[in-house]
């Protein structure tokens, strides 16, 4: 079962944090928030942070898909921008532009 939420951004703060809420139709419902953030951890080393937490009325019947879906969506999406990250500069050049 797949969900579409309508996020509005909560938090922007330039090369450190991005945070926004969805919601599926009214507060309480099914609600997620999403947050990003860069920690800096010295010369050329940063770490990066995502957390999502959901409430509401639906959570419980979602919480299977929520396990196995998304945890394996955010889980994907790290590994390509480790790999991104830690890759040769001209390297991320090239899949910029793909």
């Amino acid at each position: 079962m797949s969900i579409t939420l309508h996020p509005t951004l909560l938090e922007v703060v330039p090369n450190h944090t991005l945070r926004w809420l969805g919601r599926l139709v009214l507060p309480g419902i099914f609600d997620g928030e999403h947050h990003f953030m860069l920690v800096s951890l010295g010369a050329n080393r940063t770490r990066f942070v995502q957390q999502e937490r959901f409430t509401g009325l639906l959570v419980p019947a979602f919480a299977s898909s929520l396990d196995k879906h998304t945890l394996a969506g955010f889980q994907a999406m790290n590994a390509a921008l480790k790999t991104r990250a830690t890759s040769a500069p001209a390297q991320r050049a090239a899949t910029a532009v793909a």
